[in-house]
C-alpha cells in the first residue's frame, strides 16, 4: 500500500470516529433537551455495615436480589493480598484480616444475614467462582471461570449442596503451543466451558448460562435435570470456537461471540439479552434462539465495555442498565429501543466510584447493587430516588444531596 493511500486510510478513518462522536454528542444533547426521564439514583455510602470477624472481601465478581430484597454476592479470596489476610497467616501477622466466606447475603439495611462456600462434600467447588443467581424456588446458582470450570452448582439458601451439572476438567483436549479446550467445545451437550453468568426463566424453570469464558454460546438447561435444551452463538447462528475477531470500528460485527459471553438475561416480555464483552455488544433474542437486534456500545479497540445487565422494576422494565468496568461507568438504555438515555459513575475508589465495575442487579424496590473485581473488591448500592429528567448524558459521581440545597 502506497504512502498515499495510508494516508487516505487514516483520514476516512479518523473522519468516521469524529462523525460518531458528534452524532452521539447530537443524540445525547437532544435527550437532555427534551427533557426525557429517565431513573435517578443517588449511593449510599454506609451500604453495607462493616463485616463480623475482621472479614474482607476480594474481588466481587456477582451479585443477585433474591424475592425478598435480600442481596447475595459472591467474591474470591485468593485475590486478597498476604496484608489483607494477616490474621490467618501462620503465625498470625496482626490483628486484621481474615477473608470472609465465598457467598454473603445481605438484608435491606446492609446487615449479613448468612455466608458459606467454598469446597465440600459432593460437590467440585469452582476453581475461580464467578456469578451467583437465587432462583425463583430459592436455589443459589454458581458458575466458575477457571480453568478447569466445566460445570454449574446449585445450593439451597443456607449452602446445602443440591446439584452439580457438568464435571470439572470433562474431556480436556489441547495441542502444545493452545489455548486449552474442551472436546466438545460450544456444541458440547453435557459440559460448559468456564460459565460466567445464570439466569433462570421463572415461568419455565429453565437455565439461561452465559458460556462464556471458553465456550462462545448461550446454553439452555432444564433447571431441575440439568439437561441440555439448546444452545446457540452470535445472531443464533451454530457456535464455532474458531479464534474470535477483534473488535474493530470499521468491520462488520463479528458473526461469533468473542470471550466472554458474559451475561444472557431474560426480560419479563421475554427477550434474552446476552453481552459479548469484547465485541462491545448486547445482542437480544427469543428464547428459543431467534435473533432480534444488537446494540453496539460505541467503545475503542480493545475497550471490552459489555459486562452485565440488570432491567428496571417497573412492570414493563422501561430501562436496562448496562455495567462497564473498562469506562468506570453504568450506561441506562430505553430498553424498547435501546437509545442511551444516560451515564453515571467514575473511576475511583470513593463511594459511587468505581475500578472494576463488574456485575449489577436491581431490588423490587429499584435500588441497584454494583459489585467490582480487580482491586476494587466492593459491593455498592445506589438508592432509587424515582424518575426525572435526564440531567446530563453523562452525570458522574452520583453522591447524596443534602437537604436544603
Amino acid at each position: 500500500m502506497t504512502r498515499k493511500r495510508y494516508v487516505g486510510v487514516g483520514i476516512a478513518l479518523v473522519t468516521l470516529i469524529v462523525a460518531l462522536g458528534v452524532g452521539q454528542a447530537t443524540l445525547e444533547k437532544t435527550a437532555v433537551a427534551q427533557g426525557v426521564q429517565a431513573p435517578m439514583f443517588e449511593v449510599d455510602p454506609l451500604w453495607p455495615k462493616p463485616l463480623p470477624n475482621h472479614w474482607v472481601i476480594g474481588s466481587t465478581i456477582g451479585v443477585w436480589a433474591d424475592n425478598q430484597d435480600h442481596v447475595w454476592i459472591i467474591h474470591r479470596a485468593s485475590t486478597l493480598s498476604a496484608g489483607e489476610q494477616r490474621l490467618v497467616s501462620d503465625p498470625p501477622s496482626g490483628e486484621c484480616c481474615a477473608p470472609a466466606p465465598p457467598v454473603l447475603e445481605f438484608d435491606q439495611d446492609g446487615t449479613l444475614l448468612r455466608h458459606w462456600g467454598g469446597p465440600g462434600e459432593g460437590y467440585d467447588w469452582p476453581q475461580s467462582n464467578h456469578g451467583i443467581f437465587v432462583d425463583h424456588m430459592e436455589n443459589v446458582w454458581i458458575g466458575g471461570n477457571g480453568g478447569g470450570d466445566s460445570h454449574v452448582l446449585k445450593f439451597t439458601q443456607d449452602g446445602t449442596f443440591l446439584k452439580q451439572f457438568g464435571l470439572p476438567n470433562a474431556r480436556l483436549v489441547s495441542a502444545a503451543g493452545e489455548d486449552p479446550r474442551y472436546e466438545g467445545g460450544s456444541n458440547d451437550t453435557e459440559n460448559y466451558g468456564r460459565v460466567a453468568k445464570i439466569f433462570v426463566d421463572p415461568a419455565t424453570n429453565e437455565a439461561y448460562l452465559a458460556d462464556g469464558y471458553l465456550n462462545k454460546r448461550v446454553a439452555v438447561l432444564d433447571g431441575e435435570t440439568g439437561v441440555m435444551k439448546r444452545h446457540w452463538g452470535a445472531y443464533g447462528n451454530t457456535p464455532d470456537d474458531a479464534p474470535a475477531a477483534r473488535y474493530d470500528l470499521l468491520a462488520p460485527p463479528p458473526q461469533q461471540f468473542g470471550t466472554p459471553v458474559h451475561c444472557a438475561d431474560l426480560s419479563n416480555d421475554g427477550l434474552v439479552y446476552v453481552c459479548d464483552r469484547p465485541q462491545n455488544r448486547i445482542q437480544i433474542f427469543r428464547p428459543n434462539g431467534e435473533f432480534v437486534s444488537e446494540k453496539l456500545i460505541q467503545s475503542q479497540p480493545g475497550w471490552a465495555s459489555a459486562w452485565d445487565v440488570a432491567f428496571s422494576q417497573d412492570p414493563e422494565q422501561r430501562f436496562l442498565y448496562l455495567a462497564d468496568a473498562t469506562n468506570s461507568k453504568i450506561h441506562v438504555f430505553l430498553r424498547e429501543t435501546m437509545e442511551e438515555l444516560t451515564s453515571f459513575g467514575d473511576g475511583g475508589r470513593q463511594p459511587g466510584q468505581f475500578y472494576g465495575v463488574h456485575s449489577i442487579a436491581t431490588d423490587s424496590q429499584g435500588n441497584l447493587y454494583t459489585t467490582e473485581t480487580f482491586e476494587g473488591k466492593r459491593v455498592q448500592k445506589f438508592v432509587f430516588k424515582g424518575l426525572g429528567p435526564v440531567p446530563s448524558p453523562q452525570q458522574g459521581v452520583l453522591w447524596p444531596t443534602t437537604s436544603g440545597q
